[in-house]
């Protein structure tokens, strides 16, 4: 046996009887969520997608999701933890009609792989338990063979997800003028490089979650529900107007939408509980990108946009996540003990 697989087994036998830590249960928690809601996305997609080459890169990530939601089940019983609702069947029409074409299928695909492998690293860096730690990094690994295996499908498709270029540098520069980073003057100044890629990346998730809430606007069951989705598409679209002027400012190209790839469909293949916490889960991921483009940038106005727009997201997240705990739909992720009100409990039992 290799050496290293080796010492990762007896690391594991060591820990067998080691509970899962709070960080564990909580990413553990989360990927279950995720995966069987991105299990009914695919099984969707699967059911309707035309294009053979997209429909086997389906097949392969819906493979990826079942793997890992089978896995958390696994740890679970182990741990005789229960296992969480989540998303299946309950939350799929089978005979809906599309309602997203072949293309938005495979960006949609490629986006929740780019965002998987930031949340993956995040779990793996958190884990202390050996099989946890192996799990995410699977995972990682796996999110990153779906990414690299989509990127060249939409690129062969003719659809090209590069990121701007700029002209390599002639040599090497040090800022001398603190006018680079001034709120006033520094919005003259060129993008640097790490700006215009965090200013892609959200323009890139917010055509992606615009498209995702103008169909879901299409097919929710109720009034209020459909206007948030509206709401949602309304505050990306926005977003990607002032990131592609910040852009198109310098010169540089911004990607297309994609609205034109939702279909007229008014039918819906999914639960409006699925459909919630599916926009839940992209404002969380909004927000989790708008705070690491806040670290790069060196701009004071595009730090106080990046500001402002978190401010904004997190309002809108709440007010779904609201909606959701009126209509039951929220489910409880795992908490500390109150302590407070188990001393309450046991006053009342010795009374």
């Amino acid at each position: 046996m290799d050496k290293d697989l080796l010492t990762e087994k007896e690391i594991e036998e060591h820990q067998q009887n080691k509970q899962l830590t709070s960080a564990e249960l909580a990413d553990l928690f989360s990927n279950y969520m995720g995966d069987s809601l991105f299990s009914c996305m695919f099984e969707h997609f699967l059911q309707v997608v035309q294009d053979d080459e997209i429909k086997d890169f389906v097949k392969f990530a819906l493979e990826v999701s079942r793997r890992h939601v089978k896995e958390i089940q696994g740890i679970f019983e182990t741990e005789n933890i229960p296992i969480p609702v989540g998303f299946g069947e309950q939350d799929i029409r089978k005979d809906a009609p599309r309602l997203f074409s072949d293309m938005f299928m495979a960006f949609y695909i490629v986006q929740m792989a780019s965002a998987s492998i930031v949340i993956y690293g995040n779990a793996y860096s958190c884990t202390t338990r050996q099989d946890i730690m192996k799990y995410f990094r699977n995972c990682t690994n796996d999110s990153a063979e779906i990414y690299e295996r989509g990127v060249h499908l939409l690129l062969s498709k003719g659809m090209d997800p590069s990121f701007p270029t700029i002209p390599y540098a002639k040599k090497v520069d040090f800022v001398e003028k603190k006018s680079f980073i001034s709120i006033i003057t520094g919005r003259d100044r060129p993008l640097t490089a790490n700006e215009i890629k965090h200013l892609q990346y959200n323009i890139n998730t917010n055509i992606l979650g615009k498209s995702l809430m103008l169909g879901f606007s299409q097919v929710a069951s109720s009034s209020k529900i459909r206007k948030y989705f509206q709401k949602g598409a309304e505050l990306s679209g926005n977003q990607i107007k002032n990131f592609s002027d910040h852009l198109m400012n310098q010169d540089l190209p911004a990607p297309k939408l994609m609205d034109a790839h939702i279909t007229d469909s008014t039918t819906s293949p999914f639960s409006d509980k699925l459909m919630m916490y599916h926009g839940s889960l992209a404002g969380d991921i909004a927000v989790q990108n708008f705070g690491a483009a806040l670290s790069q940038m060196l701009r004071h106005d595009l730090s106080a946009e990046f500001i402002k727009l978190i401010s904004l997201i997190g309002k809108y997240n709440n007010d779904g996540l609201n909606m959701m705990i009126e209509h039951g739909w929220f489910e409880e992720p795992y908490t500390a003990p109150d302590r407070k009100a188990l001393s309450k409990s046991s006053e009342g039992n010795q009374s």
